[in-house]
């Protein structure tokens, strides 16, 4: 993209504010997980908090962190206490609170082995829009020990609930300045 993402405006709303709101309307308590904490600190995100993003062995922390954002995702998940954790990426402009609140609704009747509930696309799981249960963090650090990176490759060995999708285009993600001129 060229620039940090989060940091773009949507309707005059830095998109990591605007993910914030969402998140906020959904959870009683929103953390940010992010190596940069201080990049973020002059947005107006009530009732969240910083989550410190730490280097791997064999990273300096000086350069970007290149391990992923299942990593990320490892190290804040080991810090909450809730039986369900809502995960977002901060680019996705056309996310609506309505259609998370209404997977929320559906959370109590997910087979008790599943440790996710997600959308699913042509291009696999969906895996930062949606819920994972906070028990499934001994299989996910065994999956990063082994040197596991990706989601679609943790997800697809373990059972997973499929969430009704009523809305695609609200998990549109803006990678690139093309993405971007289309919102």
């Amino acid at each position: 993209m060229g620039q940090d993402k989060a940091l773009l405006p949507v309707q005059g709303i830095p998109l990591l504010q605007r993910i914030c709101r969402i998140a906020a309307g959904c959870a009683d308590n929103v953390y940010i997980v992010t190596p940069w904490p201080e990049r973020y600190q002059h947005l107006i995100l009530p009732h969240c908090q910083f989550i410190q993003e730490m280097p791997l062995s064999g990273e300096t922390g000086n350069e970007p962190l290149n391990h992923g954002p299942l990593v990320g995702f490892a190290q804040g998940l080991a810090q909450v206490q809730t039986e369900w954790v809502l995960l977002l990426a901060c680019d996705l402009p056309k996310l609506q609170i309505d259609v998370l609140q209404a997977w929320i609704k559906g959370l109590d009747k997910v087979e008790d082995e599943a440790i996710a509930a997600l959308a699913y696309s042509n291009k696999g799981w969906e895996p930062l829009c949606g819920f994972y249960r906070s028990r499934c963090l001994p299989q996910l650090l065994e999956f990063i020990n082994q040197g596991g990176r990706s989601f679609q490759q943790w997800l697809k060995h373990h059972p997973v609930k499929v969430l009704p999708l009523p809305k695609p285009e609200i998990l549109f993600n803006c990678n690139t300045p093309e993405d971007w001129a289309l919102i």
